[in-house]
């Protein structure tokens, strides 16, 4: 549709739009410009890299991590979750994968040829994990669980009630749970960790990432953190599949984890609570209802019961405003009457989006 010159505003993708601290960038072309910086880095990440990432969560969190053995960086957190698979799962083997949820959790266990075991997570539950559904399933044959608080793409926020269950979960039926924590800074004052519950290092996993957290998602920085042994298990796979990030990304990221107070404040709150408001006027305007109290970089909504599907409904967005909205069936089967609306578009972007609605709606 933007070949034919019609201009659409996508307000889709969550790819933060506002750059790095400046201190970042810097760091990472003095390094670029030192010679001996362009060979192969460890695998493992440098020592900068890991003690960053340690401190990050000492500060944020309240997490102790020993560097050197419990955390390992990431070209992304992404690329973890396959990692994270091929460590822990053999072909036919199941995986709990939340409905709705990141599709990536689903499309990559497929492709690795694990069984996908689905969990409900319903509005009706602050989107967290129904356990009574959970507990009935036949658990024999599962290997890990994904959960993803900050929820996306909900909004539902990550409860210490439910972190604590998770423990209690996977320390039950010897499951290793993944949590994918890359939204926690995000229009959300008290981010929390799963780590935080005592005995969670031994049966649990964390994924992080800079993407959201640092405006930094087309740097490939994330991380992951759990016991020594089950990141020797992640790191043995990872060498064999890529040789490590550039000396001058890992440095650089390494310098973004001392960004200020002020400086989350201004880019994860302020700039995404500004653009909150208009989504949700846009919600408003079509008719949606939402959840005011979510958090992250998306606003989650149901559709009006006048519309068979959301599908419906972003099409005529799509085609009438020339808006580009997510449709919620692609989370899974429980987002069928749910959109959603990215909040990384520029303000005036977001506002002019906000004015087409208008005149369609």
């Amino acid at each position: 549709m933007n070949a034919e010159g019609k201009n659409i505003i996508s307000l889709a993708i969550g790819s933060p739009d506002m750059p790095p601290s400046p201190q970042t960038v810097e760091r990472l072309c003095e390094v670029a410009h030192d010679p001996s910086a362009h060979g192969y880095q460890p695998t493992g990440g440098t020592p900068e890299l890991r003690n960053a990432m340690a401190e990050f969560y000492r500060r944020w969190y309240g997490v102790e991590l020993d560097p050197e053995s419990e955390i390992q960086p990431l070209i992304g957190s992404k690329e973890g979750i396959l990692h994270i698979t091929l460590a822990f799962c053999n072909p036919g083997d199941e995986v709990l994968v939340p409905n709705p949820g990141y599709p990536t959790y689903t499309s990559l266990s497929k492709i690795l040829g694990q069984k996908i075991v689905n969990y409900n997570l319903r509005e009706d539950n602050a989107w967290q994990p129904d356990w009574e559904q959970i507990e009935a399933l036949d658990l024999s044959k599962v290997k890990l669980m994904w959960t993803n608080y900050p929820n996306m793409p909900t909004g539902g926020n990550a409860q210490m009630a439910t972190y604590e269950r998770i423990v209690e979960f996977a320390k039950k039926h010897d499951i290793v749970v993944v949590n994918d924590n890359p939204y926690s800074f995000i229009i959300n004052k008290k981010p929390i960790s799963l780590l935080q519950v005592p005995g969670a290092k031994d049966c649990c996993i964390e994924l992080n990432s800079m993407s959201k957290s640092h405006n930094m998602p087309g740097w490939r920085v994330g991380m992951c953190a759990s016991n020594r042994e089950f990141i020797s298990w992640i790191l043995k796979i990872k060498s064999n599949i890529d040789s490590g990030t550039f000396r001058g990304l890992q440095l650089a990221a390494a310098e973004a984890y001392k960004n200020s107070d002020e400086w989350h404040i201004e880019a994860n709150y302020n700039t995404y609570l500004r653009r909150r408001k208009i989504a949700e006027e846009i919600m408003t305007t079509l008719g949606c209802t939402f959840d005011p109290n979510q958090v992250g970089m998306f606003l989650w909504g149901k559709i009006p019961a006048s519309y068979a599907d959301c599908e419906e409904l972003t099409e005529r967005v799509l085609h009438e405003a020339r808006v580009f909205i997510t449709p919620g069936f692609i989370f899974g089967s429980n987002g069928e009457r749910y959109i959603r609306i990215s909040l990384c578009g520029k303000d005036e972007k977001m506002q002019e989006a906000l004015e087409r609605i208008k005149k369609v709606f």
